[in-house]
């Protein structure tokens, strides 16, 4: 009698990717950056707002979630602007579409970050943003996007 040999996963297991949605919400030639709080992983870095896309939820519908629940405020989702795949060191990876957030109902409340700033796009490089954001932040300062 023959025996059969388990088949090995013909894909190396690699780091748990996560599908997150962010949202550029641009104001009288402002964008909106938000800083991670001190307790956070990557604590007091900055981002844009935004989070994890949940199941059955399309990108725009998650952002539009995700900027009610950090920001309190009813956002009209626009175009797409970037796609970038990005590996940490630390072993974790991020799928992350950044859309364009023309406008927006309510008004901007902090709910779970450090600070919120408004800041002049050409001046992004200044701020320490997470590495999954750098050339975007590049691309943006350099005016090539928005």
């Amino acid at each position: 009698m023959e025996e059969t040999q388990p088949t090995p996963n013909p894909r190396p297991v690699g780091p748990a990717l996560r599908f997150v949605v962010a949202g550029l919400l641009v104001r009288d030639g402002l964008v909106l950056i938000c800083q991670r709080r001190p307790d956070q992983p990557m604590a007091l870095q900055w981002e844009f707002p935004g989070g994890k896309i949940e199941s059955g939820e399309s990108p725009e519908q998650a952002l539009a979630r995700e900027l009610q629940e950090e920001l309190g405020i009813c956002a009209t989702i626009g175009s797409h602007v970037t796609h970038i795949r990005h590996n940490y060191r630390h072993g974790g990876a991020v799928d992350l579409q950044f859309f364009a957030v023309p406008s927006f109902e309510g008004e901007l409340q902090n709910k779970i970050f450090h600070q919120l700033k408004w800041v002049r796009l050409e001046e992004l490089p200044d701020y320490d943003f997470l590495a999954a954001d750098r050339g975007l932040i590049r691309d943006l300062a350099a005016g090539k996007l928005l």
